[in-house]
């Protein structure tokens, strides 16, 4: 007991001793932000995590609702400064002639020249090297390699290369700051994450092993707007925005010594999460304290559905941050179960047994291929390839749970539960914590045909592969299959379900071939070929990163949405409009679908799988009820026809296409859809104004109808060219439309 106790001891005073009181010195930010009141948001800047003490946040963003995270920050690192920026368009002539933002690169400059005149080296940054010999200043440019030994020309160094440093040249740059140098740079983060899959901002991103030091780094999610053209400067930023200062706070809540309004809560709880996620593992500035609360909070970080970790926990939820990170970084033989896996996505009987199997990968079909075997929590199973297959860019996942629910106020889960790892060799261990159903992964364009892949150590769990399982056999052996996740498989769709949804499922191919039927009515309907490069996927959740679904791959509902996919009955009565939506929404695309209707034109998928696959009218969602149409259409036509109130209510947009296909038929929208689909890219409309125009011109040569005045009674723009140039049509009109 003592020999557990001691460390802690250990940890905790060091907790009290290190805490971070975090304040620019005089003068700092008032030097930065001189004459700057709005600065750029070049693409979608990413944010920084601040927590030195000699760290501070200059400017920030909003990461979601009322949160802030930098999107400035600067430091002092030794006797020299750093300006770090959370995107390198910064430097571009774009955001430079944007709102302030040349004022602050000039500013950042100016400080960090630490009193002196500014002598400046740029590195393959034309726009901001003409700003700087624009405003008098000694700048020379620099090339991308062969630089390092022209450091000592220069007190300021202004660069977008930190990521991609070697070693040397990171250790290089730090001397250099450390001996009284500026360094001004920028990144995209969660761009070069997608950009480098495999590595990470901790352990990858030269950038952050020159200014972790200081105590602030690159780090992952993007920011929002706070200001019309990018980001109010002239707004100073919460105190709890730094992570040394949201700790501080946060412990003095949790002790009772400070009372924190739900805002500056919600603010350090996010802050301090995100924190412990960015900075490096060999950090001496706040890893230590999270360490030691880590130890404290363990037994307190085990979110359940039941249970959820929400933001009045936020030192539960940061020492399960720290866990996660911590497996991250841990070997297959390392990982032991967590705790919360239990809870979801599920345990897996001890007595299960383990097997050994040998499955099929068609590499010609990319991305996750279903093995009907499910990886129990913390165990290791092991892949087998082929010689000539490893390394080629297939990768073993575990778990399908891919959404990330890091930014929710509530954990009803650990926020990342799946683990994707490279085949790199010819044999090759993997574990999860959480536990999951196991895939192969295979990049598109792959060339190895048909290969054999051998996995090892995992449960079997139940898997139908329609035209191959046989019925009789899915209900004698393979709906029992111990894993706790089960798959419905069709060349065209993929349901992932709870097995506890389809142990009483008798006979899966009518379900099968129903889904089957949904999958190719998307295809027909904007003409494409019934076959496939993949099939679609549907993944039930018990929490979701957006929405009550959302579309992509997979598609993701929540539990209730599972126990609907496989209830064919309850399908073909009575449809299921979110299923529906969320597929079309794979299946939409941009010519055709103007500002106001991405949420409109979606609904044609679900309208025409409720009709060509269950048969059924008017039926799937209450506002599609005819009662519900004319009363609204009604209202919106008395009032004046409103576009702006069009846009700003889909099923109100949605009558229009709907009086279209009653009067035209499926067949008018299938001719439509195959002519954007051949457009050449130089016919391709290009603004919303040109898609509302080519919407009205090829719908109504496609019917032949001036539709023209019909788009005028919605309140529906259009230009007058577009309408001269189908003037010749006889005017077309719904009967008793507009109402009176």
């Amino acid at each position: 007991m003592g020999t557990r106790l001691f460390p802690l001891l250990i940890c905790t005073i060091a907790l009290v001793a290190g805490a971070a009181h975090a304040a620019p010195q005089p003068g700092d930010v008032e030097a930065l932000l001189a004459g700057v009141s709005d600065i750029a948001a070049p693409g979608w800047p990413g944010c920084l995590s601040v927590y030195g003490p000699e760290a501070f946040v200059v400017v920030t963003g909003s990461s979601s609702r009322e949160i802030q995270a930098p999107v400035v920050a600067a430091a002092r690192m030794g006797e020299g400064r750093i300006v770090a920026l959370g995107h390198n368009g910064y430097f571009g002539a774009e955001a430079l002639r944007t709102g302030d933002t040349g004022r602050l690169i000039l500013n950042a400059v100016s400080w960090l020249a630490v009193g002196a005149e500014p002598r400046v080296l740029v590195q393959s940054l034309d726009d901001t090297l003409a700003l700087l010999l624009d405003e008098g200043l000694d700048a020379r440019p620099i090339a991308a390699d062969g630089w390092v030994e022209r450091l000592g020309e220069a007190n300021v160094l202004v660069t977008t290369r930190p990521p991609a440093y070697t070693d040397e040249q990171a250790a290089a740059v730090a001397d250099f700051v450390r001996a009284g140098g500026g360094l001004l740079s920028g990144d995209t983060p969660w761009g070069w994450l997608q950009l480098n899959p495999g590595k990470s901002l901790t352990a990858d991103h030269g950038g952050n092993r020159v200014i972790s030091p200081a105590g602030l780094v690159w780090a992952d999610g993007g920011l929002g707007k706070t200001s019309d053209i990018g980001f109010a400067a002239d707004r100073g930023p919460s105190r709890y925005v730094h992570a040394g200062e949201a700790l501080d706070a946060l412990e003095a809540r949790v002790a009772g010594e400070v009372a924190l309004s739900k805002e500056d809560a919600a603010q350090a709880a996010w802050t301090v999460t995100h924190a412990a996620r960015s900075v490096l593992p060999d950090d001496t500035l706040l890893r230590p304290r999270l360490h030691a609360l880590q130890l404290r909070y363990a037994a307190e970080a085990v979110p359940s559905p039941d249970s959820p970790l929400t933001l009045e926990q936020p030192l539960a939820r940061l020492a399960l941050a720290l866990q996660m990170q911590q497996i991250a970084r841990q070997s297959p033989e390392q990982v032991a179960a967590h705790p919360s896996a239990t809870h979801f996505p599920g345990p897996v009987p001890a007595e299960a047994p383990r097997v050994t199997q040998t499955i099929s990968v068609d590499t010609h079909v990319p991305d996750w291929h279903s093995t009907g075997l499910y990886a129990a929590p913390g165990e290791v199973v092991t892949v087998t390839l082929p010689q000539e297959a490893a390394g080629q860019g297939l990768r073993v996942r575990i778990g399908c749970h891919s959404d990330g629910i890091w930014h929710h106020d509530q954990w009803k889960r650990a926020p990342e539960i799946a683990r994707s790892l490279p085949l790199d060799a010819h044999r090759t261990a993997a574990a999860n914590a959480f536990g999951g159903l196991v895939y192969i992964e295979v990049p598109r364009d792959c060339r190895l045909g048909t290969i054999p892949v051998e996995i090892a150590g995992a449960v079997e769990a139940p898997l139908f592969v329609l035209g191959q399982t046989d019925p009789a056999t899915w209900r004698e052996r393979v709906r029992g299959r111990p894993g706790p996740w089960a798959e419905i498989q069709t060349s065209k769709v993929i349901l992932t379900v709870p097995s506890a949804d389809i142990r009483e499922l008798e006979d899966p191919v009518p379900l099968a071939e129903f889904w089957t039927s949904i999958a190719d009515s998307c295809n027909e309907l904007i003409g494409r070929p019934l076959q496939r490069d993949r099939p679609e996927r549907y993944v039930a959740d018990v929490q979701i990163s957006a929405g009550y679904m959302h579309s992509g791959y997979p598609i993701m509902t929540h539990l209730d949405g599972a126990k609907m996919a496989v209830d064919l009955e309850r399908l073909q009565s009575k449809g299921s409009w979110g299923h529906f939506h969320e597929i079309g929404h794979n299946h939409q695309q941009g010519d055709w679908t103007f500002g106001g209707t991405g949420e409109v034109t979606v609904n044609l998928f679900s309208l025409y799988i409720i009709d060509r696959c269950c048969g059924l009218k008017d039926v799937g969602h209450p506002a599609v009820k005819p009662e519900d149409r004319a009363r609204k259409t009604a209202e919106h036509i008395a009032g004046g026809a409103d576009f702006g109130k069009w846009k700003s209510d889909p099923f109100l947009a949605l009558y229009m296409y709907m009086q279209l296909q009653e009067a035209f038929g499926w067949e008018a929208y299938k001719a439509v859809f195959a002519e954007y689909r051949d457009l050449p890219a130089d016919e391709r409309p290009k603004t919303d104004d040109e898609k509302r125009d080519q919407w009205l011109v090829r719908f109504s040569r496609t019917v032949g109808r001036n539709l023209g005045p019909f788009f005028e009674a919605w309140g529906v723009p259009t230009s007058e060219t577009a309408r001269a140039s189908i003037a010749e049509l006889p005017e077309w009109m719904p009967p008793d439309f507009p109402p009176s």
